[in-house]
């Protein structure tokens, strides 16, 4: 199948889904934190759906955090490396992001197509899995595939927001259901808990470090070089390394940086 460019309709559905309660089966509600999961819990394809309220962080200011490579460095402590492949528009470029696994599994990472959308005082974010030739699978990674993976900020007033984050990937490995289970009560909340606390720093940290640098925002300060839809394909799942981990147990697992809530 060709790439596409996500069009009105593919950014709609998508707040569609987050808006929506219908389908999704809550699995955590604590201090301002709603993380609902798809029913087919057993499976490692489940959506998962997460909500935050921001209640001192405007939607323009979550936006520029998730935009903002260089300042993900410093607050994203399960990336172990992201860079910008090439842009395909004003509105949609090509990364790489790799994520560090709570030990035993093993790393992921993925290359992605990103596309991004204001609407109004509301963001959206999106982004699936696609194939670069010069960026194939790394040997010391497992390469995973986003299905569908975004955000939706919601403008709640001059200086309050509200962010979903929702996803469907395909981890390319037989899971335990720990790690499903464990994904949906401590490593997705504790990430959302981390961009809120990230969004709170922006500000004081932007002034000091390229304070007028928003390529996502204006995109005549973008130098990637431009890439070409005719050179990436969908990334399909059958064709990567698929390996089982559904026999490692909890016990040994290296918690130190999931488990804070």
């Amino acid at each position: 199948m060709p790439v596409q460019i996500p069009d009105d309709s593919d950014f709609s559905s998508f707040k569609d889904q987050c808006l929506s309660a219908d389908g999704w089966t809550r699995r955590y509600h604590k201090g301002g934190l709603t993380v609902w999961c798809s029913p087919d819990e057993g499976r490692s394809l489940q959506k998962i759906k997460m909500k935050i309220a921001c209640k001192d962080v405007s939607a323009e200011t979550l936006y520029d955090v998730l935009h903002d490579t260089s300042y993900r460095r410093k607050w994203d402590s399960n990336m172990m490396d992201t860079y910008d492949i090439g842009r395909l528009t004003v509105n949609a470029d090509v990364g790489y992001y790799s994520w560090r696994c709570p030990s035993p599994l093993k790393n992921r990472d993925f290359v992605t197509m990103r596309s991004w959308l204001p609407l109004g005082s509301d963001y959206l974010i999106i982004n699936y899995s696609v194939k670069h030739p010069q960026h194939p699978p790394k040997k010391d990674f497992v390469r995973a595939v986003s299905l569908l993976t975004g955000y939706f900020i919601q403008s709640d007033g001059a200086n309050s927001s509200t962010l979903y984050y929702l996803t469907q990937v395909d981890p390319r490995g037989s899971l335990p259901k720990w790690v499903v289970n464990r994904v949906s009560q401590f490593v997705g909340p504790k990430a959302m808990r981390k961009i809120y606390k990230a969004s709170q720093k922006y500000p004081d940290w932007k002034k000091k470090h390229n304070p007028n640098l928003k390529p996502w925002m204006f995109p005549e300060q973008n130098t990637l070089p431009c890439i070409s839809l005719s050179d990436l394909t969908l990334q399909h799942a059958d064709s990567l390394e698929n390996i089982d981990e559904s026999g490692l147990s909890e016990e040994k697992t290296n918690h130190s940086d999931d488990d804070e809530t």
